[in-house]
């Protein structure tokens, strides 16, 4: 491989596919062969339907979790495979992105830069630097980083337990720096060793909002135009400002008739940390396809609950995993610049670029894709008796949980509502499909539109272009965001947590 050489969008693509593919088989291989290998902590080769779900569920930067990490997994898999795609899989993501900027910069031309040389910069350069700094304040926060079980003693019964340790820290912040969310104990960010007070989980959330809201000012100024980059950002943040306050209000609130039964909001919910940063984490990392949580989403109130689906139907664009979210706000943007175009007769540009029918139709096709595996996945999952056994609740809750497991996985979000139980062959291959697609299907739309805007050449701004920066244009991205969000999902919301939620 020639680091000097430049690619095309489909030699991009090629190298992508081939890193992943490869990135899957030896992370499957490796957790198979577990028993026999170090730092396995006693523990045998992992169950092949597990193995296969989890090697696909880290690669794409879904993080979803079939297994009880700190009994199925031992060092060796956590830090030598999980870890380091932690790492690869938000790598990844951010170079998609990279290369869809320089579609639109660039006129011409078929290259869009060096996968390989790419990669290898934003892991090196970008996520490891961020990751090591992180993972020091963690530890300086009371998050665990040894290789050994650590005794606890219960000081009301006096009863001693012994913990599994492990490098706790260090993957916990490329966890949520990543948008990974793939958590070291099964409790993820509501165990005390990965989270162990209010300070660790308001630094989380602000690791993994910090790549994401960073990537609009690189955009900005990729493109030669720093409004532009505003704009999306200001897109994006107001969007996290309204689910986070929605979701405050749905947790306080405590509608539903098992909150009500309960008397009240606690179950589910930890107590060292509260409703308020439990609420601020459960909307910032169900924005952004991060997946790790601090609260069991199955206990939120129901309308709680559909508010972290919405988001991941929303595409996660706010602002989105790292790269994810950036190019596929973009994606809006273009598809709002050929709306605005079409209310003034005027072709439409998006910073300098005709958007024809290849791009629209390449646009179109990218917001179609997770609406399509979300809705008939689920819909064809809730039709076998049998697998529905797996998810024991009842009534509209029993719903929730099947859409809100596809919408997590084709999202690459990797939150769940624990109620369902997902080892099974059914969803283990289901969901790793939904994954595979959600993931890759979006990605390669991404590198074609990237392509086909790259070849083209650059045209001045004239009288009749429409400005896609500003308060006016802002305001269009977010409508169309919702809209197209509304009139996807608002009938399979309306069957699962709406009507949960409203029962009196």
């Amino acid at each position: 491989m020639d680091a000097g050489t430049e690619q095309s969008w489909s030699v991009y693509l090629r190298s992508v596919l081939v890193f992943s593919a490869v990135s899957i088989l030896a992370i499957f291989a490796l957790q198979r062969l577990q028993g026999v290998l170090p730092g396995n902590n006693g523990l045998p080769g992992v169950d092949p339907w597990i193995a296969m779900n989890t090697a696909i569920s880290f690669v794409t930067n879904t993080n979803w979790q079939t297994y009880v990490p700190e009994a199925t997994v031992g060092i060796f898999v956590q830090m030598c495979l999980l870890a380091v795609q932690n790492f690869l899989s938000a790598a990844v993501g951010i170079v998609v992105a990279v290369a869809l900027i320089r579609g639109i910069v660039r006129t011409k031309t078929d290259l869009l830069g060096n996968f390989w040389v790419d990669v290898t910069r934003t892991a090196f350069r970008l996520l490891l630097p961020i990751a090591a700094v992180g993972a020091i304040l963690l530890v300086m926060g009371g998050v665990v980083q040894n290789f050994w079980s650590t005794e606890v003693v219960n000081q009301a019964t006096g009863v001693t337990q012994a913990i599994p340790g492990g490098p706790v820290a260090s993957q916990e912040a490329i966890k949520v720096l990543g948008t990974n969310g793939g958590g070291y104990f099964n409790a993820n960010s509501a165990h005390p060793f990965e989270n162990p007070n209010v300070f660790t989980s308001l630094f989380q959330v602000f690791l993994i909002l910090l790549i994401p809201s960073a990537l609009p000012y690189t955009y900005g100024r990729m493109v030669g135009d720093r409004r532009q980059g505003y704009t999306v950002a200001g897109v994006m943040a107001a969007l996290w400002l309204a689910s986070t306050a929605l979701m405050a209000w749905a947790v306080a609130a405590g509608q539903g008739t098992g909150a009500t039964a309960a008397g009240g909001v606690g179950e589910g919910f930890e107590q060292r940390l509260g409703p308020a940063a439990s609420s601020i984490f459960a909307a910032s990392t169900t924005l952004t396809s991060t997946g790790a949580v601090n609260v069991a989403h199955d206990s939120l109130p129901p309308l709680a609950g559909g508010i972290g689906m919405l988001n991941m139907m929303l595409g996660e664009v706010a602002p989105g995993g790292t790269g994810s979210g950036l190019y596929g706000m973009l994606v809006l943007a273009i598809i709002a610049v050929f709306i605005a175009g079409l209310m003034v007769g005027r072709t439409p540009e998006f910073v300098g670029k005709k958007i024809g029918p290849r791009e629209m139709k390449l646009a179109a096709l990218y917001i179609l894709v997770t609406p399509t595996l979300v809705l008939v996945m689920a819909g064809i999952t809730v039709l076998l008796p049998d697998v529905m056994a797996n998810a024991p609740a009842t009534g509209p809750h029993q719903f929730s949980e099947v859409l809100y497991a596809f919408t997590s996985g084709a999202n690459n979000n990797g939150s769940a509502f624990g109620g369902i139980t997902s080892s099974g062959p059914y969803l283990s291959v289901m969901l790793g499909i939904a994954m595979l697609l959600g993931r890759f299907l979006p990605i390669a739309l991404i590198l074609a539109l990237a392509g086909s805007l790259a070849l083209q050449r650059r045209i001045p701004a004239s009288a009749g272009t429409v400005p896609t920066h500003g308060g006016l244009f802002g305001s269009l991205l977010l409508s169309v965001t919702v809209i197209m969000t509304a009139l996807s999902y608002f009938p399979a919301l309306a069957l699962g947590p709406l009507a949960e939620g409203l029962i009196k």
